[in-house]
């Protein structure tokens, strides 16, 4: 992706299923589960670099022994931070008491971070915080073994507010009104309820506290704790979380809006945000790799029982399409065909862009993350190759000579590497002039393959606000004296806000937010602004099932291909030589390429909940009122 959209956060959550002797003995370390955890964490580094967190649980401890560890980092590196941090920890424990080195009872009484539960958390923050107190995962301490919790997540909830408030009527004080905390204070609060009760029963059963402690482990219903909590949450969600006696879990919203997968044998249970990370840790194949269905929780019990629960009623399932597009691995079987897909289907547009003259023009893309689209694209142009050659043949079969036959065979497609992302760079300066200057040479261009009449076909997987294509990009593409440059977006306009983890806030930031008001402009329509601005501020205080995507209208008066065309406009400075046109993939060709993740909503406003309307609609409000304070 040309612009510097971050990534999403990941979650990794590892159950044994057997005693630490067990992993010992096969595969040589009671450290099993923190080595395969330092590598699931690693698998999902691109969804995150603002920091990581690990946490684990100790089963059967006795009184007095520490039996939850954890650890952080907001460092430059987190994920190899907190493991070289387990690492010494280790190291010293052993050094220090030889003895411990091949016995794995001694190991686990006394050395942090062996267990036989594990959590961890791969770090994206959307809200722009990076103190060490926002990295997951988080604990909920208590010297009640079963009500120490540890939460994780990769999420967004829209009603933050009305979260905080519901925890105050339960008479909590919040420290803050962050999501994080709402959500898992929510989580704590019917846990204790839940304990509560239960050791109320129990000890009317004549059960002393000592003896209730087993029982309150073996009989707490995570379901129904998860049901009361997540009633009022309204977002996109994979929720982790691990409670002190040894119990997990992980929730995905109703939705389906953020992913979640499992795998499960006799040795483990593993849940991860992305399919691949567990297939290549663990060696399994696809099919062992399952989809945890959307509104429901793999919920593992300190006995290593582990169940599917339905916890909300699913909605119609819009999962992120953008996971497809970009934010997952490519290594996925099904995301490779659907991305290759995506770059197929825009073939149509691109040769009519180009009057299906494949032999003068060049074929490229902006590394690394659009590279499986073009190969898709690839393909479609060599179908396009293939055809025209058919079709010079059957024209001139009569005449036809053993060299004209080579000449027509002979013509290749042509594809180049011509983008190169100089990793070295960094716009470290936020003064505007010097920034821009940076910009401008984050990418190297490959000289001599692009001849001045050539037309220059390059695709990126989405463009949201344009600004390194502007500054950066097309400048440089313009010096290889191309007749025509023709970028192309595996992805439709993107022309809302996302509330449900990505960071897309502000709709003056999208590209297509803008043109769209330039054409209103054009077009003498600016008033429709002013209405739209108006028809939002009177849903201030409805409910949220009451309130309607007015921001819709914005872009209502005018067709895909005129705001392409604007957006071509605004991405060409008045010192580009060549010809710029901008295409866009239809929302209609990403439903086809990814039939499976339908969530759309930042191409047409189509919130999956009911959040979502009230978040486009203030984040208007917050872009008329010229407020830079964020829509959720």
């Amino acid at each position: 992706m040309s612009d510097a959209l971050k990534h999403e956060c990941g979650i990794a959550h590892i159950r044994l299923l057997k005693p630490l002797d067990y992993y010992k003995e096969k595969y040589g370390t009671a450290f099993y589960g923190v080595n395969k955890m330092y590598l699931m964490m690693e698998k999902q580094h691109n969804r995150g670099q603002d920091g990581a967190g690990f946490a684990s649980i100790k089963l059967n401890t006795i009184p007095g022994e520490r039996y939850i560890s954890r650890v952080r980092s907001n460092q430059a590196q987190p994920i190899q931070d907190i493991f070289e941090q387990i690492n010494q920890r280790i190291n010293e424990e052993i050094k220090a008491n030889p003895e411990y080195a091949d016995d794995t009872d001694l190991q686990k009484r006394h050395i942090p971070y062996l267990g036989e539960v594990f959590l961890g958390h791969v770090r994206y923050g959307t809200f722009g915080k990076n103190s060490i107190e926002s990295v997951h995962p988080f604990l909920r301490q208590n010297n009640w073994m079963h009500r120490n919790l540890i939460v994780a997540g990769n999420f967004n909830m829209t009603n933050v507010n009305k979260l905080f408030n519901n925890l105050v009527e339960l008479g909590q004080h919040p420290k803050e009104r962050a999501d994080t905390v709402t959500v898992m204070e929510k989580i704590g609060h019917f846990l204790d309820s839940e304990v509560r009760k239960l050791y109320k029963k129990l000890k009317k059963d004549g059960y002393s506290k000592v003896e209730a402690s087993p029982v309150i482990a073996e009989k707490l219903n995570v379901a129904k704790i998860l049901k009361k909590s997540s009633k009022n949450w309204d977002g996109g969600y994979a929720m982790a979380g691990l409670i002190g006696h040894g119990d997990s879990f992980v929730l995905r919203d109703p939705a389906g809006i953020r992913p979640a997968y499992y795998y499960k044998d006799d040795e483990v249970v593993v849940v991860a945000s992305e399919r691949p990370v567990i297939q290549t840790v663990f060696n399994v194949d696809f099919e062992d790799v399952h989809e945890l269905p959307p509104g429901n929780a793999i919920i593992t019990k300190k006995n290593g029982n582990v169940s599917i629960k339905e916890i909300i009623e699913p909605l119609e399932r819009k999962a992120c399409s953008f996971e497809r597009i970009y934010f997952s691995r490519g290594s996925d079987a099904e995301i490779y065909e659907e991305r290759k897909m995506l770059g197929r289907l825009l073939m149509p547009e691109v040769l009519k862009s180009i009057k299906h003259d494949t032999l003068k023009t060049v074929f490229s893309f902006i590394p690394n993350t659009a590279e499986t689209s073009f190969y898709g694209m690839v393909e479609a142009a060599q179908d396009e190759l293939n055809k025209q050659k058919n079709e010079a043949i059957l024209e001139e079969k009569e005449t036809l000579t053993d060299a004209r036959l080579q000449e027509i065979l002979s013509h290749r497609l042509r594809t180049e590497k011509i983008a190169i992302k100089d990793v070295k760079l960094r716009t470290f300066i936020t003064e505007d002039s010097s920034r821009d200057d940076l910009v401008a040479h984050v990418y190297d261009v490959t000289y001599g393959v692009v001849k001045p009449d050539d037309n220059l076909v390059i695709i990126d997987d989405s463009i949201v606000r344009g600004t390194t294509l502007k500054k950066s990009i097309i400048k440089m593409m313009d010096r290889l004296k191309p007749k025509k440059i023709i970028v192309v977006s595996s992805a439709p306009q993107i022309r809302y806000p996302d509330c449900y983890g990505i960071d897309m806030a502000r709709l003056e930031d999208l590209v297509a937010f803008r043109a769209a008001l330039e054409l209103l402009r054009d077009n003498g329509k600016y008033e429709i602004v002013e209405e739209v601005y108006r028809k939002c501020k009177d849903q201030v205080d409805l409910e949220d099932r009451e309130v309607q995507n007015f921001v819709k209208e914005i872009y209502d008066p005018f067709t895909d291909e005129q705001i392409s065309a604007k957006i071509s406009e605004l991405l060409c400075d008045d010192d580009v030589n060549a010809e710029v046109q901008v295409i866009y993939q239809s929302v209609e060709n990403l439903h086809k390429a990814c039939p499976k993740n339908l969530g759309d909503w930042y191409f047409t406003g189509d919130y999956p909940t009911a959040g979502g309307n009230r978040v486009v609609n203030r984040a208007f409000m917050n872009f008329f009122e010229g407020k830079k304070d964020r829509a959720y």
